[in-house]
This record gives structure tokens, sequence and C-alpha cells, in this order.
């Protein structure tokens, strides 16, 4: 993240994706290497995280499943967030990007697990959060991780280029995880 946020990628859809297949291409390597296997929930990124590690050469090996879950009902019956975690603290939070998270690592058997939830843009719907509000998690080893990424502190970006970032982070924090940098 230190990369995109420290401005040593210049943040425009050509180097963003880049950066998204250069860091796929890490996972998914690091993954071979070490025998492990990696597992997605996405909601706001609509599949760009699987899409972008299934891309890599080898990924059917360390690949278990995406889920792209973007109605609350997919996150309840399919990737299994508890009714109440969405209640309490609303589908854009990080106790529901931690619980799809567990939810696709518990229905796939990976060793790693991804999930992203937040809002994309072009409006939010919600009245306390704002557009760029986006919340990554990662699960490995019996931790969990997650975070806000705050995408309107870096400029008022667009619904893709919302998007994209939240990929490229989330694909970063797998790494750093993976890793051992993370959690």
């Amino acid at each position: 993240m230190e990369e995109l946020r420290n401005g040593k990628i210049a943040l425009n859809e050509i180097n963003i994706r880049e950066y998204i297949d250069r860091t796929a291409r890490n996972v998914v390597q690091y993954l071979i290497g070490e025998n492990l296997s990696v597992s997605v929930a996405e909601s706001c990124t609509g599949g760009l995280i699987a899409s972008a590690i299934t891309s890599v050469s080898g990924a059917s090996a360390v690949f278990e499943c995406g889920i792209v879950s973007y109605s609350e009902r997919i996150k309840e019956e399919i990737v299994g967030v508890p009714r109440e975690t969405i209640e309490s603290f609303g589908v854009v939070s990080a106790q529901t990007a931690i619980a799809m998270a567990e939810g696709v690592k518990k229905l796939s058997g990976s060793d790693l697990a991804i999930a992203v939830t937040g809002l994309a843009g072009p409006k939010s719907e919600s009245d306390t959060l704002p557009v760029g509000t986006v919340y990554i998690s990662t699960v490995y080893r019996g931790k969990a991780f997650a975070e806000n990424l705050r995408l309107y502190e870096l400029g008022g970006f667009g619904r893709n280029m919302n998007r994209l970032l939240s990929a490229a982070f989330a694909l970063e924090r797998a790494l750093v995880t993976l890793e051992g940098r993370g959690i």
C-alpha cells in the first residue's frame, strides 16, 4: 500500500491495472511456492480480484473460489455473514469484511481468504459513509485483518477507479499478510 499511498505509482487506470496484475502474479507465485490456497469474497470490486488472480498462469493450483456477494442476501445465505453483523455494523464495515473473509474461507477450505465491501460510487446511499469507504479483509492462519481504505482521502475518484484501487489494495494486503508483514 505504500507504493500507492506514497505516490510512487501515479493513480491512473493504466498504472493501477499494471499494479494489480503484478501483485496478483506475486500472490500466486507465493501461494504456489508455499503450497497454499486462496479464496475471495467481493462486493464492490465485482470480481476484479478473482479475475486478476485467475489471469495468472498456474493460478488453478492455488485458487479455490471467488464469490461476488453484491447483495446482503448472498452475503448472508452463501458467504455466511451473520445477519446480526450487518444489522449492528452495516454492510460496509470492518466486521462485515471480516465475516465475508471468514465465510469464504470456511466455504472453500482455503488457507488465505480476501474480502472487500464498500461504496464505489458514484453516489453513496448512506448518510454517514462517503463514496470511497471501502473495507478490505484478510483471514490467514487464524488471524483476521480489516482496514478502511478511505479512498476519498486520496482524491475524488469515480466508480471505476475506486473499484480498481480497492482490488489493488486488497491484493497488496494479501501479499503483505502472506509474507508475514501484516497481521
